[in-house]
This record gives structure tokens, sequence and C-alpha cells, in this order.
């Protein structure tokens, strides 16, 4: 098989890019080691910046998300038995969107048998091939057979675990990492959210963070213990342990309910640099990670598609390899202060053990000073809704 690009990675990064690509003529085909089902059955945020809004509806699968996601104009922050709003529109005159993403990814897998969308699951073993060269090609199997696809271009959208980032040389990739000594315990349930916005809450106990899906789903997480499972966590726990570090009102009008998905995401902070080897382009978490509490996941790969995608324009419509040459630092600028941003907001807000009575205070001086000064919430701002591409 010959094709132009080929995608490592069927989640919604991959068939985003694959949506775009396509949209302008430019084949594809998109590998993915699970099935359609699997890929579905992920569990993960919801909060969308404004250019992974943009995105979706320049990729012209965002109909569903304008009707049922929920635009949040800003955001509730709570400490010291108080809270405060940070007023995303009045800051930056941006909201952002509430759209699970499990239902934006099952939005593109639709648009992507639409338009007949090359995507190929249960691709075992992909190997990626002559990348340091003009001539790459990518072989996997399907039951015992071995396919091999020839291309122009290898972008890598297989997450923190795939091949493409392994297949990077050592002497040529530089990785970055922090890991942190807590986890988020999350728990999904059939309720109505606790409040229209999303409340991120610091306590004593340890960071929660009250979210949503939609009007009768919610999601909620508690800062966890690393070597905690999710047997340690039943139902009943959870909620307790939920309405001790959320602000009293918010506790007093909680509706609990049976859990339907329960997991743990440890937190970390990675970026491998250069996101680009040969003709090989790293997109999403298989070139960077970071702690969910700034939401910038699948925002920071959006701003990545956005690059890829019109430097892969660039270089097929107007023969200018110039967009391609300049990815790797373009993302990496963008994905640095995404990752900064991550960091800062998660230390602000989470209790960990090497924390002294001195680090405690400066906490709470940094809430206090956030919670008052209008210039900092404005930062805060342009921030959570999204850095410009």
């Amino acid at each position: 098989m010959r094709t132009q690009v080929v995608i490592v990675g069927g989640g919604p990064s991959g068939l985003l890019l694959s949506q775009l690509l396509h949209l302008k003529g430019i084949d594809n085909v998109v590998l993915e080691r699970r099935t359609r089902d699997y890929v579905l059955g992920r569990i993960r945020a919801g909060v969308l910046e404004t250019g992974m809004v943009d995105l979706m509806r320049e990729a012209q699968v965002a109909k569903r998300m304008d009707t049922e996601g929920f635009t949040h104009s800003g955001t509730v922050i709570a400490f010291g038995g108080g809270q405060f709003r940070i007023d995303f529109v009045e800051h930056t005159g941006r909201p952002v969107m509430v759209y699970g993403q499990t239902e934006l990814t099952r939005d593109l897998y639709d648009a992507r048998a639409a338009l007949g969308g090359k995507v190929i699951h249960r691709a075992m073993g992909v190997c990626l091939h002559q990348v340091d060269t003009d001539a790459p090609y990518v072989t996997y199997m399907l039951g015992d057979t071995e396919h091999r696809i020839e291309c122009d271009f290898i972008a890598g959208c297989d997450g923190f675990h795939g091949i493409s980032r392994q297949t990077i040389p050592d002497s040529v990739r530089r990785d970055y990492e922090k890991l942190y000594p807590s986890g988020w315990m999350g728990l999904l349930s059939e309720t109505p959210p606790v409040h229209e916005e999303l409340v991120y809450s610091d306590s004593p106990r340890g960071f929660a963070l009250c979210s949503m899906r939609n009007e009768n789903l919610s999601r909620y997480y508690v800062q966890c213990l690393l070597s905690d499972t999710v047997e340690d966590w039943s139902d009943e726990r959870f909620w307790a342990e939920l309405k001790k570090r959320i602000p009293q009102e918010f506790a007093a009008k909680l509706v609990t309910g049976p859990s339907i998905e329960k997991s743990i995401a440890p937190l970390r902070s990675f970026v491998t640099e250069p996101m680009r080897w040969g003709q090989l382009f790293l997109a999403g978490d298989a070139a960077h990670i970071v702690p969910p509490t700034g939401a910038k996941g699948l925002n920071t790969a959006a701003s990545d598609l956005q690059y890829l995608y019109h430097a892969l324009l660039r270089y097929y419509q107007d023969q200018d390899p110039s967009g391609l040459d300049g990815y790797s630092a373009k993302a990496l600028a963008r994905v640095w202060k995404a990752e900064r941003f991550s960091w800062e907001m998660t230390h602000l807000l989470h209790r960990f053990p090497t924390q002294t009575a001195f680090d405690l205070r400066m906490q709470q001086a940094d809430l206090g000073f956030l919670a008052e000064n209008v210039a900092a919430q404005k930062v805060f701002a342009q921030n959570y809704v999204g850095l410009p591409y």
C-alpha cells in the first residue's frame, strides 16, 4: 500500500489529523492497535480550549459538540474555607467548551467512516522503517499477515507508550520528566453536576475537582496516594472524602450515586525533544504529558495538530517544506508554556508529603493573591482558555 501520511494512533489526535488532511485531499491511513470500542471506552477530560473547538469546526465534526457541549465562561477556585471565581470572558473575551473526550472521539470516528477514511484497527507490531530517509515505510501485523505501507511522512499520535517516540534514537532524543507523589482518583456517575462550572478545591486533606460531562453525568476527582488502587476506593469512601474537600455549600447539595467508571491517573510532567526526526513527527501524548490540573492534555495535542496540519498543507499545496522544518521548535515553544501552567496549577492546589509549614503558607499566600489580584486572574484566564497558536 502507498499513502502520503501514515498516522500511528487512532485516538482523538490521530483521527482529527486524519480528518483534516482528508478534507484537503491529502491521502492518509490511521493505524490503531486497539478496537474502536476500546478506544471509546477510555474516560478522559472534557475541557476544550477555543483553538481545539475551532479545529473541530474546521474538520466538520462540531455539530454535536456545538449542540450538546457546555460553554463555560469561568471557573471556581476554593481554598481556606472560602471561594472565588475567575471570569474567562471578562479577562480574555473567550470561554472554554466542556464536551467529553469520548463523545468527541465518537464524532471523529463517525466522520472518518462517512468519508471512507482508512482506519485500521488491531494493527499489531507496528514498526517504523527508514524514518531518517526520503523513503520511510511502516509495517504492521493483521492476524498472521504482515502488511507494509510506503509513505512520505509519519505522524506519531500513539501516546506515551507508543512506538513512535521510541523510534527516535537515544542519541537524538532528550526526555524531561517530573513525577509527582500523588494521583487522581476519578469517579463518573449519572448524577447532576454540583455546580454549573468546574470547581477546583484546595483542602488540607488534598485536592478535589468537581466537573461534568452533561446535565446528568458528573465527573469528580480527589487526590490520592500513588500506591492506592481503585479497589481501595469504594463509592461510599469516595463520596465521603469528596464532601470533606469541597466548600460546604457544594457538599450540602452534592447528589451521589453508583459509579459507572472509576480510575486512578498518576500525575506526570513529561516532554521529549525534538518532536521531529527525519520524516517522523510526534504529536500529543507521544511527545508530552501534563498533569490534568490545567486541562491541557488534549488541548496541547490540538496545537501540535494545528502546526503539523498546516505544515503538511504548505508542503503538498505549495511545495514549501519550511513549516515541516520549523514544526518541532514551534510546537515545543507552546508545549513548554502549557507545561509551566499545569505544573504551577498542580503545586497551587495539591498537598504533597514534602511540603513544609513554610511551603503551605506560601501556597495559601499564592491563592490569596490570585483571589484578590485582577492582573493575576487575567494571566490565569489567558493560560486556561489557551494561549494563541
